[in-house]
């Protein structure tokens, strides 16, 4: 198995950067998810769950730390442009702030803002995008610690991410679900995965073979990680990534119906390290 893709998303929920290597450490991807947007007409650190236009966004790290970010229309700001906020809520249709990552001691930077619903049910079906008669995921089977952390905030204090630093997929993954679906555009981006995987030597019958990989770790470059859980698909695979790659509700129904609601895995850093496309990947 060898490394085919590696991405960097440097604003929560925006389109990121396809790299040549990326650096990790126990926070993932160095540069990864570094700004984000706060929602202030609801409170709180928001992703494209709640602002769909965030993923037509595109985001890229800059040597100073700022990052540039191109609107669905085509205008270019900088997180250092005084406007930058201005732009960028109109292009969403929903005030926004930049914020820059803080640290896992300002709490209240990260405290969940107010829900959509009344309901915590219906909220997490809104965030899932399940429909009536769909399950939601079992959180059940997740850290309970993080699960903890997560009622209170919005992502693990002192990050951006939802809840792991790494998300990893496969080549098969995407290759089955462009036979399954011939009507939608099946793109990487909507997947948002940190590493893609070619595992050429799968069973034929395996739509998804990152998943024999939960339990295990695997030493790629330098780095060594860890593959924690599957990763159950929500709401944003189903939004659009600009005219291409349109808004389609028949990938999530797919994947939750078909697939058990995963796709891709999520992944933990053991040993810090570089990582390149080609790189080998050896499970243990």
């Amino acid at each position: 198995m060898r490394v085919s893709q590696l991405w960097r998303y440097p604003v929560k929920s925006m389109i990121g950067e396809q790299l040549d290597s990326i650096e990790i450490n126990s926070t993932g991807v160095i540069g990864d998810r570094v700004w984000a947007t706060r929602d202030l007409e609801r409170g709180g650190i928001r992703g494209a769950k709640k602002i769909p236009r965030l993923m037509q966004c595109a985001s890229r790290l800059l040597d100073d730390g700022h990052v540039e970010i191109t609107t669905p229309y085509g205008a270019v700001t900088t997180t250092r442009a005084s406007n930058a906020n201005e732009l960028l809520s109109n292009a969403l249709g929903h005030r926004v702030q930049l914020e820059a990552l803080k640290s896992e001691a300002d709490l209240e930077h990260f405290r969940r803002g107010a829900p959509d619903h009344d309901d915590p049910m219906q909220e997490l079906r809104n965030l899932f995008g399940r429909i009536n008669d769909e399950p939601i995921p079992n959180l059940g089977a997740f850290p309970r610690d993080l699960m903890v952390t997560l009622a209170e905030y919005e992502s693990p204090p002192g990050t951006y991410y939802d809840m792991f630093p790494l998300m990893a997929m496969s080549e098969q993954s995407i290759t089955h679900l462009k036979h399954a679906l011939p009507n939608s555009s099946i793109d990487v981006r909507r997947f948002r995965p940190s590493i893609v995987i070619d595992s050429p030597l799968h069973r034929d019958d395996d739509p998804l073979p990152e998943l024999s990989w939960v339990g295990r770790t695997a030493s790629v470059g330098t780095a060594k990680i860890e593959f924690v859980i599957g990763c159950p698909r929500c709401v944003m695979v189903t939004r659009a990534v600009n005219g291409s790659i349109h808004d389609d509700r028949e990938v999530l129904r797919y994947v939750v119906r078909e697939l058990n609601q995963d796709v891709g895995v999520y992944a933990n850093v053991v040993q810090p390290g570089v990582i390149a496309a080609g790189d080998e990947v050896v499970i243990a």
